[in-house]
């Protein structure tokens, strides 16, 4: 299993809208993000920043799974108005390195 974090910024203005869409996601949206191998994933917003913690049994795997599915395609339309940068998922290594944790 890998844990990931992923850094995000919400475009002015966008606050309150993506935490109403994400008060809920869709059920099968669940359904896929679990069959992608996804354990957990919680995501913290300061202001306009958002910082995601992903568990997940294969990154790279998941982002492929995810890239063109059902589920996700019509989510990520959604979340491209909110974002600053949307994500065209060209890319399979999370952007954010672990420089330390506590033993």
């Amino acid at each position: 299993m890998e844990t990931v974090a992923l850094h995000t910024r919400l475009r002015p203005g966008c606050e309150e809208e993506y935490d109403r869409v994400h008060a809920s996601i869709p059920t099968a949206l669940d359904g896929a993000l679990r069959e992608a191998g996804v354990r957990s994933w919680r995501i913290w917003r300061s202001g306009r920043e958002l910082f995601h913690l992903v568990e997940v049994d294969d990154y790279r795997a998941m982002r492929a799974h995810l890239a063109e599915h059902p589920a996700n395609v019509p989510w990520q339309a959604r979340m491209a108005e909110l974002l600053e940068v949307e994500d065209d998922y060209s890319g399979a290594e999370p952007a954010v390195r672990l420089v330390w944790e506590l033993p």
